[in-house]
């Protein structure tokens, strides 16, 4: 019997033996990389559904203490608005703890937890909170006695088999998490050993067509270097045969792709800088504004504990320490609107409301804010009805109001107005002020960005007018200004226009998120 040799094949019989060989090894690495993948994919499923677990469960838990605190609250200072929180609590509890145990359906020794603790809480909604209410307006100190034993105990129960929930997803998580690493490695391994033998297998392949191919890949080699030596503007002549043309094509792809990533990084570079000098202006411009109203609440607080004043001495200081205070809290706000807005949870409650009614209520309390200006209004007498969160749009003109006081330090009329444009309600807020500079008008609405106001003295951290967009966005609306340097600024925003005021929406009043 002959015995087969390679040497007996022909150029073509090598090339499809080492082009079968290669797919066969290809196809057989390729299986065993996909099936590699698809444990890995379940093992992330895995431990992507237990964070799910473990974000719900403390969503809950945030709920449960924030409804406690309430209560605590509530029968400590006799003020029944301060039970809002605890009757918004006890709203959401039913979804939360849906959500919770569809989450744990599947895992019977969490189902059983989560079971345990929504009877634990729901019995300590119904049998505890709902009756210390009920005891609170009999007898505040009854109430706030049991606070202090039985729902000391229940809310440490709740909390201990919280604690236990978290413990064992926690667990779990480190060990779905051990394995996902586990298989990751392995797919790895998998890969790189089939590349390998696919790469041994090309060399051995690339040594038959070594000299027809000598010169193409020799000048394939040339540009290679001098594009790995920075000269990423190396393009190869696409004129090699068949697998070597193939390369050639793919070596000016890859090119003019690492050429347009190291564009982009460069813009990365230049929009990381300019973000590290926005952060280093944001931590001198909190430092700045937290600074003075604190200093003056502490002032005129240490004043007031330490001397005996006058009725209207100690209310005129009082009046101080609440601004400022206010103030404080305004900033605070400003910060947590930001963040809301970047994390997608930004909330807007829709109501049918008039707005020439709310700008009237804006202009009166920031008419008596300055005495070197005038506010003048200038709204039509017949309703203006949108449909929006009247509080986040109180915000927006407050902003806009606030700022055309700051920006026109020398006093002058200030305008509010508003008008029916079409299907849409037009609202402008025009200054005498300092002006915008026509350079720094791009970034106006960019969070954080003062420009030269940073170092003008005057006040403010560069959100009001981030957050204003956000807002007017979310309703549908659109806003924008124009502003000549020393001629004054008009803000103007525009809201889509509803039919009729005195309501709710007929759905009712609803929760959106932006």
């Amino acid at each position: 019997m002959t015995r087969f040799r390679l040497g007996s094949l022909s150029l073509e019989g090598r090339l499809l033996a080492a082009s079968a060989l290669l797919a066969i090894l290809v196809a057989g690495v390729f299986v065993a990389f996909i099936l590699a993948l698809s444990s890995l994919r379940k093992a992330t499923r895995e431990e992507t559904q237990a964070k799910n677990v473990t974000t719900a469960a403390l969503q809950l838990e945030n709920l449960v203490l924030d409804a406690d605190n309430a209560l605590r609250t509530y029968v400590l200072t006799r003020r029944p608005r301060v039970l809002a929180p605890y009757y918004s609590a006890k709203k959401q509890l039913p979804l939360r703890l849906s959500k919770l145990q569809h989450l744990v359906v599947k895992d019977p020794a969490q189902a059983r937890r989560v079971t345990e603790l929504s009877t634990e809480i729901q019995d300590y909604q119904v049998t505890f909170a709902e009756a210390v209410l009920v005891i609170a307006e009999e007898s505040f100190p009854a109430a706030r006695s049991a606070t202090k034993t039985e729902g000391n105990r229940r809310v440490a129960d709740i909390r201990m088999r919280f604690a236990e929930l978290l413990r064992s997803e926690n667990a779990r998580t480190v060990d779905r998490s051990e394995s996902a690493s586990d298989r990751s490695q392995r797919a790895t391994a998998i890969g790189v050993a089939g590349l390998s033998a696919s790469t041994v297998l090309i060399i051995l392949f690339g040594l038959y067509l070594a000299r027809s191919i000598a010169h193409p890949v020799r000048a394939a080699a040339a540009g290679a270097t001098r594009f790995a030596e920075g000269d990423l503007s190396t393009r190869l002549e696409e004129s090699g045969p068949g697998e070597v043309g193939e390369l050639e094509r793919a070596f000016n792809e890859m090119a003019e792709r690492l050429a347009r990533a190291r564009r982009e990084l460069e813009a990365q570079n230049t929009q990381l800088r300019e973000s590290e000098r926005l952060k280093t202006e944001l931590v001198n411009t909190v430092s700045h504004e937290l600074r003075t109203p604190l200093a003056s609440v502490l002032g005129f607080t240490s004043i007031l504990l330490s001397r005996e004043f006058g009725a209207e001495t100690r209310r005129h200081y009082l009046g101080i320490v609440d601004a400022q205070a206010r103030r404080l809290s305004s900033l605070i706000d400003d910060f947590l609107d930001v963040r809301r807005i970047e994390q997608g949870r930004f909330e807007l409650a829709y109501e049918l409301l008039d707005l020439g009614a709310l700008l009237q209520e804006e202009s009166e309390l920031y008419r008596g804010q300055s005495g070197k200006h005038r506010l003048e209004l200038a709204v039509p007498p017949d309703p203006l009805p949108v449909r929006g969160d009247p509080d986040r749009l109180r915000q927006v003109i407050g902003n806009l109001l606030s700022n055309a006081i700051k920006y026109s330090p020398d006093g002058g009329i200030v305008e509010l107005a508003a008008e029916r444009d079409g299907d849409a309600v037009r609202i402008q807020v025009r200054d005498e002020g300092v002006g915008i500079p026509v350079k720094q008008q791009p970034g106006i609405f960019t969070k954080f960005f003062r420009g030269d106001m940073a170092g003008s003295g005057i006040g403010g951290t560069g959100l009001g007018l981030a957050v204003s967009r956000d807002i007017v966005e979310s309703h549908g609306g659109r806003i924008g200004f124009t502003s000549a340097e020393g001629e004054g600024t008009t803000f103007w925003l525009e809201l889509p226009g509803a039919n009729g005021v005195g309501g709710d929406s007929p759905q009712g009043e609803q929760a959106q998120e932006s």
